[in-house]
């Protein structure tokens, strides 16, 4: 994809939807950690679901810790892998109350000390919590990185080291979010959407997916 298409094509997004927002709920740095470490191979959806009970609760490092590892379990035992991500969550409150004060810390070195938070987490928590011009790359944005020839690369960090070179001004600190809403609701795995895509025209894909005959029109997901 070239420069000027690249820009076009996140001004489309843009103006579609000028504030993107993450779909996780969260009301701080630290639950926002939280929510992001509990969201790995699980919809955002299923956490929300938790987590709305389980942030009335226990909403500060603190109250974490106290809450315990068997506790949080019965509050995120529908959400995949809860066992791990259990233990994950009260170590990473404990070492923000031992070594970081009980704030969330604002560097990508720091944050990825905590224990369940990898280097898509940490973008995460650095572009959303705290402004920063980050690329978290999830399997939506990997996939639409990729099919669309606006990022291409073998992994997830090369696409993420594409997209930080590629992506112009104004578009960098939501970029992310386009791309995760357009691969989630769009540009789906199966069987992208592409008679309703705002970009079609700047996507590489072939073939495109033509649109969906009147007979099953009505089992189409609403655009977005």
């Amino acid at each position: 994809m070239k420069k000027d298409e690249i820009f076009e094509f996140f001004r489309r997004l843009a103006e579609l939807n000028p504030d993107p927002q993450t779909e996780l709920e969260f009301k701080d740095p630290y639950t926002l950690v939280v929510a992001v470490a509990l969201s790995a191979q699980a919809t955002d959806v299923s956490v929300n679901l938790a987590t709305r009970r389980l942030f009335k609760v226990a909403d500060t490092p603190a109250k974490m810790v106290a809450l315990g590892e068997e506790g949080l379990k019965d509050f995120i035992k529908t959400i995949g892998l809860f066992n791990t991500k259990a233990k994950n969550v009260i170590l990473l409150s404990q070492k923000l109350i031992d070594e970081f004060g009980g704030k969330v810390p604002e560097d990508r070195a720091a944050l990825e000390s905590l224990p369940g938070v990898g280097r898509k987490t940490a973008n995460v928590v650095l572009n959303t919590a705290f402004a920063q011009e980050t690329f978290a790359v999830d399997t939506h944005i990997f996939r639409v990185g990729n099919r669309t020839g606006l990022a291409p690369g073998k992994t997830p960090l090369d696409v993420e080291l594409k997209l930080e070179k590629v992506v112009p001004q104004p578009f960098r600190r939501g970029a992310h979010h386009w791309l995760i809403l357009h691969g989630r609701y769009i540009c789906k795995a199966r069987k992208p959407e592409c008679w309703r895509c705002p970009v079609i025209d700047l996507c590489a894909f072939k073939p495109k997916t033509p649109a969906p005959t009147a007979k099953s029109a009505g089992s189409a997901s609403p655009a977005r």
